[in-house]
């Protein structure tokens, strides 16, 4: 199963991540990819430099960045894994890093089953 994790920052201390938490996070990273369990990760850009594509009320609308929403969209990993519980796992390892390496910073992780062809396979007779 695949399971997109996404990260949102609530409250972050003013700078840049310690090297500490980015050793730690390529660590993590490391032993998720040798796993078999990571597919990709990436951080995103700040929300200023995106656009939202939306409709509403039978209209379409794109309006640029930044967005109003208090938790920004930091990042993102894909993981295959065999359960939810496991990609969960996967998860509060990353934000734990975070809780422990990075004093003040507060955030969250959405854990995301991604739809497979088995989602959609037609009726059996």
């Amino acid at each position: 199963m695949r399971y997109l994790v996404t990260l949102r920052v609530d409250a972050q201390p003013e700078g840049p991540p310690p090297a500490e938490l980015m050793e730690a996070i390529m660590e993590l990273g490391r032993q998720a990819t040798e796993s078999g369990a990571l597919l990709d990760q990436s951080g995103l850009a700040p929300s200023s430099e995106g656009a939202r594509v939306e409709v509403s009320g039978g209209r379409l609308a794109v309006t640029d960045g930044p967005f109003a929403e208090a938790k920004e969209l930091i990042s993102y990993a894909l993981y295959e894994v065999r359960s939810k519980e496991e990609a969960v796992e996967w998860a509060t390892r990353f934000v734990r890093l975070h809780r422990d390496l990075w004093p003040g910073w507060e955030g969250q992780a959405d854990v995301l089953r991604l739809f497979g062809p088995q989602d959609f396979a037609p009726p059996a007779p």
